[in-house]
């Protein structure tokens, strides 16, 4: 067997690559060459260790498709150099990105990691050392094949490695501020990895291919009571909107009135493509189980399923990029093509 290749850590920005600095007590991001000055646990972890950096550091916030594009490409062009990839990242729009990363990354067959931290490196009580460190030698483990056990994107946080378009940020300061609401951790982080066989996810036999394109003409519309539905009438008519994400009560259940069936089915006439996802926290879309959800079907609403919002909305945002057909998109975001989506709940 040949000898083990590095892992390349992608740093983007965010909490986790943060410093004080001792003039001035502002944070700001370290100098990721010499990242075992500040994790020396790396060097005792016998994994050899690369970085590269944004520069400057994208805040996650400020994170867009470009972005994306970028990491992705960086994976592409080191893929055969590295056994795998471990990409630091704000922790607002983390899960965003991993969903996005699944998307466009096709025929994968190596770890791309996103971690982050609730609290800057450099501080003592930081998670961001064990998040980073465990990150990295997950990334490195093999099977009895000399095969990476983990072929996908994810992300780990709070002793947890999780599928990345599953993934969901739950908290604002929490360390266990990702979660995992419809599907099960990969690997739990303990006095050793508990690797969850049985949820791994493994691509076809395809070279790896990236999908580039991604349509931002796109919206996310909550569902509240008292909703002032002329707003959302002149959102639906905008000339330039391709598609619609609805967040809605319960198990996909909105207002039953005509005058919303009627806008909702002028859009999607219109080639408009709107999906229906749940804004509770677990649980799925079932458009067959209350007369509120049926209307939305007749309207040719797409059913979401279990897709956590930043799964729907990248994936959205992917199938848009890539075909104009109403038909196709539906074919596909009804379909698991990344272990997004539990097809029988």
């Amino acid at each position: 067997m040949s000898a083990r290749k590095p892992i390349l850590i992608i740093y983007t920005g965010g909490t986790i690559g943060s410093v004080h600095d001792p003039r001035t007590g502002s944070l700001v991001p370290i100098d990721f060459s010499q990242i075992t000055s500040h994790v020396p646990e790396l060097n005792r972890s016998g994994i050899t260790i690369d970085a590269v950096s944004f520069n400057p550091p994208i805040d996650s916030s400020n994170i867009n498709p470009s972005h994306w594009r970028k990491i992705a490409t960086l994976i592409r062009t080191h893929h055969k150099k590295y056994d795998g990839f471990v990409i630091l990242h704000g922790t607002d729009t983390m899960a965003f990105t991993a969903s996005a990363l699944s998307f466009m990354i096709e025929g994968l067959k190596k770890p791309v990691i996103l971690t982050g931290s609730q609290l800057p490196i450099g501080m003592p009580r930081t998670d961001g050392r064990e998040n980073l460190l465990s990150s990295v030698m997950i990334a490195a483990l093999r099977d009895k094949t000399g095969s990476p056990v983990i072929q996908e994107v994810s992300v780990y946080f709070g002793s947890k490695l999780l599928r990345g378009n599953r993934a969901h940020k739950q908290s604002a300061h929490s360390f266990d501020a990702i979660v995992s609401p419809n599907y099960p951790s990969l690997v739990d982080a303990g006095v050793d990895f508990k690797v969850n066989h049985h949820a791994l996810y493994r691509a076809s036999e395809k070279p790896l291919k990236l999908n580039t394109r991604f349509e931002s003409q796109v919206a996310w519309l909550p569902f509240f009571p008292g909703m002032t539905y002329e707003i959302f009438d002149n959102l639906l008519e905008n000339d330039n909107l391709r598609g619609v994400i609805l967040s809605t009560f319960g198990s996909g259940n909105a207002p039953n009135i005509e005058a919303l069936k009627d806008m909702l089915k002028r859009a999607i006439d219109r080639g408009v493509t709107i999906v229906n996802i749940t804004q509770c926290g677990h649980g799925g879309v079932k458009h067959e189980m209350y007369a509120t959800s049926l209307m939305l079907t007749e309207c040719g609403v797409i059913p979401g399923g279990d897709m956590t919002n930043e799964a729907a909305i990248t994936k959205l945002m992917m199938l848009l990029g890539k075909t104009d057909y109403q038909e196709e998109i539906r074919r596909d975001f009804t379909s698991d093509i990344r272990g997004e989506l539990t097809t029988n709940p």
